[in-house]
């Protein structure tokens, strides 16, 4: 199996196992899934901490407004009384004015926290460090985790205004946010290798040779980002290196520039009756006295 180094820009993604006889299309379907899967995790984990800290989402024509302006409106929360978290809740009050203030119990933010630990371990960029690669299924999981335990706290469900309850079922609206910078449309998605673009119909094999035990750097972008830019010829560590031993010279180079012009002639070379000395047959001659 070849192994994939995926970038988008500068930072790897994570590691995809693949085969250099498979179809490009099918390959960069799949990148692109995984890498906008973790993105998914991402922005769940942010909301479910704010779930946990101050339970679910007001509706959109409520978010903003103080408790004197829900009043004079005659706003109200009619999903407050049907999605209560397990074991009851205490009122936290939300600074923002984006969820209801129905804080859960420790136990069931407990829950929370640890599907969110382990969601995000599991897509988590360092995996790629640690050789290990990541899969479609693996990024399910992820989500799945996280699907379980929001169902533990809410048994009635979330709000289906509800940012969470809304990323679950792909309805999420990113329109205006920093996420949709991020996130690749699938059907404007790039993939490239060294510099050059991989078309779709082709076969990795056609940039990639055919050995199939080989680990590439691949990256990914989106229709409009023009070509990334290609992989620096040393590494990191590589050049880190030449760095330290460059400062390393240029800190010897100092040291003799600092030493007394003088001090050669404590050395061999220097000494001038060296050269009659070993004519004559003199050089390094020891002399023992007896009793």
């Amino acid at each position: 199996m070849v192994v994939l180094q995926v970038k988008r820009g500068d930072e790897t993604l994570f590691l995809f196992e693949t085969s250099v006889g498979e179809k490009s299309d099918a390959v960069l379907r799949d990148l692109v899934a995984i890498y906008n899967g973790q993105l998914k995790v991402q922005r769940v984990c942010m909301e479910i901490e704010e779930l946990a800290e101050h339970g679910t989402m007001l509706p959109s024509e409520m978010i903003g407004l103080n408790d004197d302006q829900i009043e004079e409106l005659k706003l109200k929360d009619v999903w407050a009384d049907k999605c209560i978290p397990s074991g009851g809740f205490t009122f936290n009050k939300d600074p923002l004015q984006r969820r209801n203030g129905q804080q859960p119990t420790e136990a069931m933010r407990k829950v929370l926290a640890n599907a969110m630990t382990d969601a995000k371990g599991m897509v988590d960029r360092k995996l790629a460090k640690a050789s290990k690669a990541l899969t479609l299924k693996i990024v399910e999981e992820a989500l799945n985790i996280l699907r379980g335990a929001v169902t533990i706290v809410y048994p009635m469900q979330l709000p289906p205004h509800d940012t969470i309850r809304m990323e679950f079922v792909n309805q999420e609206d990113l329109a205006g946010t920093q996420a949709s910078k991020e996130v690749i449309e699938p059907s404007k998605a790039q993939l490239w290798f060294a510099g050059r673009q991989i078309f779709m119909g082709k076969t990795l094999s056609e940039y990639l040779g055919i050995n199939d035990k080989t680990k590439v750097v691949v990256k990914i972008n989106q229709l409009g980002e023009g070509p990334p830019g290609r992989e620096a010829v040393i590494s990191e560590q590589v050049r880190r290196q030449m760095m330290a031993e460059s400062f390393r010279r240029q800190e010897e180079l100092k040291k003799l520039e600092q030493d007394d012009d003088d001090e050669y002639l404590n050395s061999t070379w220097a000494d001038s009756g060296s050269l009659k000395r070993q004519a004559h047959g003199l050089e390094n001659v020891r002399f023992r006295f007896g009793k």
